[in-house]
């Protein structure tokens, strides 16, 4: 099985596996893994809470996905609404909050070969 994160931090992927960045305390995150492995899909999983994502990452997952880094913060999660309000970060700083908290970051995340998608519903990962 090929590693998706490699030794230089940079996310490697492929056309024979799922890659599915996760957090394993949220319930979408459980269940979008779940659905994979009980429909056979090959998935490499990547619970962010146990490996922390590097800037670069964060950065490219981010670019995979179309968004600005800003938006990958889930700002209705209840640890960011108690901690922040809304403000002007920059890039930099919405990676830090990220890091230091990974359980607002919005997810679970899939790619597979060159696609990435935000998993809204646990049948999403098919699509990819």
């Amino acid at each position: 099985m090929q590693r998706s994160i490699n030794n230089t931090g940079v996310i490697s992927t492929s056309d024979r596996q799922i890659t599915l960045f996760y957090n394993s305390r949220s319930q979408r995150g459980k269940q979008a893994l779940a659905y994979a492995m009980t429909h056979g899909l090959p998935i490499e999983e990547i619970d962010i809470l146990k490996t922390p994502l590097t800037g670069m990452q964060i950065t490219e997952l981010a670019n995979r996905l179309g968004i600005k880094i800003r938006e990958m913060v889930n700002q209705e999660h209840y640890k960011y609404r108690r901690k922040f309000t809304l403000q002007c970060f920059s890039s930099e700083d919405w990676i830090t909050l990220i890091q230091n908290h990974p359980e607002i970051m919005k997810q679970p995340i899939a790619l597979r070969g060159n696609r990435t998608i935000l998993v809204e519903t646990p049948t999403d990962i098919t699509r990819i």
